[in-house]
């Protein structure tokens, strides 16, 4: 997973010069008070994603039975090869694709806020959905809730190391509690029992280009059922202005 992270990180900087876009903490006396007073770096705001990764499965849905670059099962295959988009309009499973488990690779604006002190919300204009991201002390479980769409995420800020004295680290988010979802919308599964890891990264380019800022996005998901082995992707996003549109749009099966 760090090599991927460290390949995503090179990608960036071969389309532009960067500097580390992370804020300092320096100077604190203890530790802070509230996950949202400790944040190493800014990630509210909205976002545009850059199709560098899988274009030709991005921004259109494949066809049946492509699964190509995915570790998929037998058991996998079996369903993928049995996707009816049909099936799943009749059923009201249109969001099947909108779940934490590739949401975020689905072309569309997001949308990141605090909602409170404790919680990330993150927004998506592709089908609609909200993931609530909540920072809870490693000793405490998070709420029971149902499996849903987008499960329950659980964040900690991590510091990284190899990147330059005096940085500061990026976001941690596991995601459990899943109900089953596709990893794309041509019907490639993943499972009640998929984990869906991902590590927030923010960088912003150095100028002349105008300070813009990016995030880069390293997901692994993990599903012993339907994946041979861990999904591992990397999606990048630029920063809009303040007054950037965003406009929400219903999931679709196809």
């Amino acid at each position: 997973m760090r090599s991927l992270r460290t390949f995503a990180g090179l990608l960036v900087v071969s389309l532009m010069p960067l500097q580390a876009g992370y804020a300092q903490r320096g100077g604190q006396a203890g530790p802070p008070s509230t996950a949202k007073a400790g944040a190493p770096v800014d990630l509210t705001g909205t976002w545009v994603p850059l199709i560098t990764e899988d274009w030709r499965v991005r921004m259109v849905t494949p066809k049946k039975g492509d699964y190509e670059s995915v570790p998929i099962s037998a058991e996998g295959r079996k369903v993928a090869d049995a996707w009816d988009p049909a099936r799943d309009e009749a059923a009201s499973q249109q969001c099947k694709a909108y779940g934490a488990g590739a949401v975020m690779r689905i072309p569309g604006r997001i949308r990141i806020s605090w909602e409170n002190d404790s919680t990330l919300k993150i927004e998506t204009e592709a089908g609609t959905q909200t993931r609530h991201l909540q920072f809870i002390p490693p000793a405490q479980q998070p709420p029971a809730a149902p499996p849903s769409l987008q499960g329950v995420s659980v964040a900690g800020w991590e510091v990284v190391g190899g990147r330059g004295a005096g940085r500061a680290g990026d976001l941690k988010v596991v995601t459990r509690n899943l109900t089953p979802g596709y990893l794309r919308k041509n019907g490639v599964p993943y499972s009640a029992n998929a984990v869906v890891t991902e590590w927030f990264d923010v960088v912003t380019a150095a100028p002349p280009n105008n300070n813009t800022t990016y995030m880069v996005i390293n997901t692994e998901v993990s599903d012993p059922l339907y994946l041979a082995q861990p999904f591992l992707t990397s999606t990048h996003f630029k920063k809009l202005p303040a007054n950037a549109a965003f406009n929400p749009e219903a999931c679709t099966a196809r």
